[in-house]
């Protein structure tokens, strides 16, 4: 039987598991950190969030959830195609990586009941290693916005790319703004956690986040509309404030989400476009096709794939693409029989966030942030633990003493 409360160290596990996914590549920090010495920290967060999981929950009680067990499934193809050693001895860790991440979220999977317990938790997280990114810009804004990233904002701290800054930023921004709505929180928190998760939303000059995160709270406000006036009200403002801000500046949103490129070199989508062609026409055999050619850095011939089916289909194969559109499709199918509520919305934004970011960037087929989103939006999804039976709550006899018992015999 599921336990109706969280304890408070469920909490540490899930912001060890957002540790271990924050990557080992990325900008030059102001003081160098050998990558690895970040594998290990990130490795080591993993460790310890499946042990403090099984600590919690020494008596492997779980809950059914047909995520995690596509998760669990996804793991066939990686090993299949990760054993022949194609990709390396790099290809087994990322394995034994996957197969742990996904340990823990079955450990976990015991306090998943609907609430907004976990959602918390990300924000929280997430708000943290962003405020790791502001102290790194305001301690020195040149190694925070390098020439070769184009002036997009980094993390100077840890390594951080500008997507996944963006990714971070628009993440929590959302999730806010429905707990805003949903008066899960006032409005001096949301501010405090909305207003700079935007600025550095915007330093990160990130296209797909941005997208991400406006159409996300369409499609999440739209689905408490009917049942909630605040979520009416905002509705009506924002497509109000949009209409004025796409009319009165026009220009400089054009500008910043144009970010000075050219129109060849843009329609190619920074170049991935190439990537993707060659990636598609390399030969490959039945079991290369079926399997892929095992978990990898998600780069085809040195160049990133920055897309999550693409690279799902390179190192899982067409098996591991089947087990991902069954993870988006189930969160989708029942997020839609859910009734409107505050979770049912987060949960919507999240997996619409996902599903647009997959075009752009990857992560869907391994331990990554992506995983983590859907991870949530399955637990809230998650029907409420039923109760105790009565049989099992009713308060026990109290027990006579013998001397009280022969009293009444006489």
């Amino acid at each position: 039987m599921i336990p109706a409360g969280t304890p408070k160290t469920v909490g540490v596990v899930w912001g060890l598991l957002i540790l271990n996914t924050l990557g080992s590549t990325g900008a030059e920090t102001i003081i160098p950190l050998p990558r690895s010495l970040i594998q290990v920290v990130t490795m080591g967060a993993l460790v310890g969030a499946f042990t403090l999981a099984l600590a919690l929950n020494l008596q492997l009680r779980i809950r059914a959830n047909a995520v995690v067990l596509l998760l669990t499934l996804l793991l066939l193809p990686s090993v299949i195609s990760s054993v022949d050693l194609e990709s390396g001895f790099g290809a087994l860790f990322r394995c034994a990586r996957l197969a742990l991440f996904v340990g823990t979220l079955w450990l976990l999977s015991r306090w998943w009941d609907g609430s907004l317990t976990f959602v918390r938790h990300h924000i929280r997280t997430y708000f943290a290693v962003l405020g790791s990114v502001a102290v790194g810009a305001l301690i020195s804004p040149g190694a925070a916005m390098p020439d070769v990233y184009g002036g997009r904002l980094v993390g100077a701290l840890w390594p951080l790319t500008p997507p996944q800054i963006g990714q971070y930023a628009a993440v929590i921004i959302g999730l806010t703004v429905l707990l805003l709505l949903g008066r899960q929180t006032d409005r001096a928190s949301a501010a405090v956690v909305i207003g700079p998760s935007l600025v550095l939303l915007v330093l990160t000059h990130t296209r797909t986040a941005t997208l991400g995160l406006l159409i996300g709270l369409v499609l999440a406000i739209s689905s408490l509309i009917l049942t909630s006036a605040a979520a009416r009200r905002f509705f009506v403002w924002t497509v109000l404030c949009g209409a004025v801000a796409a009319v009165g500046f026009s220009s400089a949103l054009q500008a910043w989400y144009r970010r000075g490129q050219s129109e060849q070199y843009f329609s190619s989508l920074n170049g991935r476009a190439k990537v993707w062609d060659a990636l598609l026409a390399a030969p490959r055999s039945t079991a290369e096709q079926l399997f892929g050619t095992g978990l990898g850095d998600k780069s085809f011939d040195g160049l990133p794939i920055d897309n999550s089916w693409l690279a799902v289909f390179h190192e899982q194969g067409l098996i591991g693409v089947a087990l991902v559109v069954g993870i988006i499709t189930v969160l989708g199918a029942v997020a839609l029989l859910r009734p409107p509520s505050l979770a049912r919305a987060c949960a919507i934004f999240l997996i619409s966030y996902c599903a647009i970011a997959s075009y752009t960037e990857a992560g869907l087929g391994d331990a990554s942030p992506y995983l983590l989103h859907l991870t949530l939006a399955a637990s809230l999804l998650a029907a409420p633990a039923e109760p105790l039976p009565f049989a099992a709550t009713a308060i026990p006899r109290r027990r006579v003493p013998r001397w009280a018992r022969d009293r009444e015999v006489t």
